[in-house]
């Protein structure tokens, strides 16, 4: 059984900071593209970031610049910096695990964790 467990949202004010954190469960995390998404009110989630296997990243163009997601395998945890935050980056983020090492793979299944609330607000 995989678990994935988020933590890091809050409110903060534009131009702040926050880090998001996703511990997983399950063994074998090292080998898994894992990657961080949001839904903000009325939208479709949409992938925000995300890493593979081999530690190569990939980012939504409204963020790149200003995220940096990163993985510690030891700790089976992966990480999401966000800096320079704006008032549309108000959202639920969600950790996914894929079920292989790359980016395809959190596309076509994967297991979700229960999101964290994001609000970018003055």
């Amino acid at each position: 059984q995989v678990q994935l467990v988020e933590s890091g949202g809050d409110l903060v004010q534009p131009g702040g900071s926050l880090r998001l954190s996703c511990a997983a469960s399950g063994s074998g995390f090292s080998v898994y593209a894992m990657g961080w998404y949001r839904q903000a009110p009325g939208k479709q989630r949409e992938l925000v970031a995300a890493v593979s296997s081999g530690g190569s990243t990939k980012y939504a163009d409204s963020v790149k610049g200003r995220f940096t997601i990163s993985r510690d395998n030891a700790k089976s945890t992966v990480h999401l910096q966000m800096n320079s935050l704006k008032p549309e980056d108000t959202a639920v983020y969600y950790c996914k695990r894929g079920n292989s090492g790359t980016y395809y793979s959190l596309e076509i299944g994967g297991y979700w964790g229960q999101g964290t609330q994001v609000t970018v607000s003055s």
